[in-house]
């Protein structure tokens, strides 16, 4: 393990280990302070955040740009500080700190025996509204987790979801895949998060008028199993509980060989996924390179000549 590891790691851990024992309002203050002071640096993510941004909304200014960066990062921050004290939430928190919509999509679908895939870009806490479905509905849930360096931080990534009620699986393709697609099967819940493709071999989609890959999971998953694919966005308001939305299901098409079917279900779950996004920006944490044209690497000098 390298030194840069070890301090991340441990840097984690004192956030686990420390934060989670702060007062509410004293935590919520910290991670303001973090967040603005991560802003005024304006690192490689603060860039890539306000970047993204731009493609959101398109029409805005560079004052506008900043202010929506700088309550990214706020909500960014306010994610992390939430994460990092949910452990010591009384179940009558969890319950209490988030108030979806449109629930009935997903409780319908379980009800019926069905499978259900809930498909979620990175807006606001996930881990919040999963920790809710295990406590406010009682219901346990499957989902993927990306291999991080060092292992031990993956360890206790794996270790604080588990915690949470989740069964949490290695983002290792088939295996993985084919243990999601039996829970399904078996009238489970499998939660996924979306918005960025981690295999470099997605489903191309137009997003905010540009190309972007998303992973095709969710829909395979769907098609394979005949589970529900419900898209889900989450967003912060001026309040303690974090709002979401259940959308509509999404259809498997009735024509078409399995990529176009997959291709045209995960262009809908692009379509909802940008519907929530677009209304809160400022609570989408994409401070990675996620439009094709970035990912492309650029011509050097004399191939523009």
């Amino acid at each position: 393990m390298s030194a840069q590891e070890r301090l991340t790691d441990a840097l984690y851990g004192l956030g686990w280990g420390t934060v989670k024992k702060l007062p509410e309002p004293v935590a919520a203050r910290l991670g303001r302070s973090v967040a603005d002071l991560a802003w005024k640096r304006r690192g490689k993510g603060v860039q890539r955040l306000e970047r993204n941004y731009a493609r959101v909304v398109p029409d805005a200014s560079p004052e506008r740009l900043a202010e929506l960066s700088r309550a990214g990062m706020r909500s960014y921050l306010r994610y992390w500080m939430e994460s990092f004290r949910l452990p010591a939430w009384s179940a009558e928190r969890v319950r209490d700190g988030f108030e979806p919509k449109d629930l009935h999509h997903l409780t319908d679908g379980l009800a019926a025996g069905r499978g259900v895939v809930l498909a979620l870009p990175h807006l606001a806490n996930w881990d919040l509204a999963g920790a809710w479905v295990t406590t406010a509905l009682g219901t346990p849930f499957t989902t993927v987790a990306e291999r991080l360096k060092p292992e031990t931080l993956y360890d206790r990534f794996v270790a604080y979801r588990e915690g949470l009620g989740m069964e949490v699986l290695p983002h290792s393709g088939g295996a993985a895949f084919g243990t999601l697609a039996r829970r399904l099967r078996d009238g489970g819940l499998v939660c996924l998060v979306a918005d960025r493709d981690l295999s470099a071999s997605g489903v191309e989609v137009t997003f905010f008028g540009e190309t972007a890959r998303m992973p095709a999971g969710p829909a395979l998953l769907a098609q394979q199993t005949g589970a529900l694919l419900l898209p889900v966005t989450l967003w912060y308001d001026d309040s303690p509980v974090m709002q979401g939305r259940v959308h509509p299901p999404i259809e498997v098409p009735g024509s078409g060989d399995r990529a176009e079917k997959a291709s045209l279900m995960t262009q809908a779950l692009a379509d909802a996924f940008a519907t929530g996004i677009a209304e809160h920006p400022e609570d989408w944490h994409m401070l990675q390179r996620l439009w094709v044209a970035d990912l492309e690497p650029r011509p050097s000098e004399g191939e523009r000549a």
